[in-house]
């Protein structure tokens, strides 16, 4: 049986023991899955305050749903649409409401992160500015193109993985992924000619 397969199996187990109110097989879940979590909520929102509450809204889900779950998918499959469906309530929330994120001012967090006793070598700032310059393209993705991208760049899902997440075919989620791409490329084009 392959590792994944066991995985699967050992989640279906814990859901089956959160299901009756253990606290204990919630807390392994939480610890087997919260890197997960996070970093796709971390990657669709920005590094900000709000992340660690959407992913605990996330888990305080899977605790309510537990009595409800029944695996007809892989258990990462409906955690990361749960993910998915409150990244992008947090997300409309945003756009109604702006003055309420408390997103660092764009720039603070590359200074707050440099040790001014530190030579950094040019390299290095090249590297760290083409990164924040990813993430930043990434995060002016529409939303199911940003979920797509983090998924599969950063998480490693499959195509048939993400089209559960999204409710979307394979084919729909390769040309989701392809616009993506698309836009990407024209965002960092003066990255790339370099």
């Amino acid at each position: 049986m392959s590792e994944q397969r066991a995985e699967d199996i050992d989640d279906t187990a814990l859901m089956a023991e959160v299901a009756r109110g253990d606290t204990v097989a919630f807390e392994r879940l939480i610890e087997r899955h919260q890197a997960l979590v996070i970093g796709t909520v971390g990657r669709m929102l920005g590094n900000n305050s709000e992340v660690e509450d959407v992913a605990q809204q996330v888990f305080i889900r899977v605790w309510k749903g537990a009595p409800r779950y029944r695996p007809t998918a892989k258990f990462t499959t409906w955690l990361l649409t749960i993910t998915r469906n409150l990244v992008f309530n947090e997300a409309r929330r945003r756009k109604r409401h702006p003055g309420d994120a408390l997103d660092v001012h764009e720039g603070e967090e590359a200074l707050a992160l440099t040790d001014p006793a530190r030579h950094v070598p040019d390299q290095e700032l090249l590297e760290a500015e083409l990164q924040e310059a990813i993430e930043k393209a990434i995060r002016a993705l529409p939303e199911k193109q940003r979920m797509a991208v983090v998924l599969r760049r950063y998480e490693g899902k499959s195509y048939e993985e993400i089209g559960e997440v999204l409710g979307l075919t394979v084919a729909a989620v390769k040309s989701l992924l392809f616009r993506a791409r698309t836009e990407l490329r024209a965002a960092l084009n003066r990255y790339l000619e370099k």
